[in-house]
């Protein structure tokens, strides 16, 4: 038999033993789908906390605007939250009050923000609108000395 006539021989045959398991493997194939989820959690962060102090001088007895380090929080994209406080540690009803270091003296103040809003995702922070206030009646007869409070801002999904 001439070389060439059998090498011709056995790559027709070879060719025709893979395209043979081609359509073994193709006919006997089955297929099936896998359904991927993924749930994105809703859910707020404190990114930074805040703080109110004043500088208050019974010579002047003006109402003083608090200087304010906004506090920053992020949610979830598109999530809604509201924002609570405990109205601090040294309240009265719904007033809040700052309570001398070390006598039983308390200046009333005002705080307010805006309590609610939507979540830009983790990459965009909201800064908080806090402001607070004392008016002038409130510390004209005060004692001279450190005032504190501390206000627990609670932020809900």
């Amino acid at each position: 038999m001439n070389p060439n006539v059998w090498w011709k021989a056995a790559a027709g045959l070879v060719l025709w033993y893979i395209a043979m398991m081609i359509f073994v493997a193709v006919a006997g194939a089955a297929t099936t789908q896998v359904q991927v989820t993924a749930n994105v959690k809703a859910t707020c962060q404190i990114v930074s906390a805040g703080s109110v102090s004043f500088n208050l001088d019974p010579a002047s007895g003006t109402t003083v605007v608090g200087t304010v380090v906004q506090p920053r929080i992020w949610c979830t994209k598109g999530t809604a939250y509201t924002i609570q406080d405990d109205n601090g540690m040294y309240e009265a009803g719904i007033t809040h009050r700052m309570k001398h270091a070390t006598k039983s003296e308390y200046i009333a103040y005002s705080f307010s923000y805006t309590a609610s809003g939507t979540g830009l995702g983790k990459s965009t922070p909201i800064t908080m609108n806090i402001s607070s206030t004392v008016l002038g009646a409130e510390y004209i007869d005060k004692s001279e000395g450190i005032y504190k409070d501390t206000v627990t801002l609670t932020v809900l999904p």
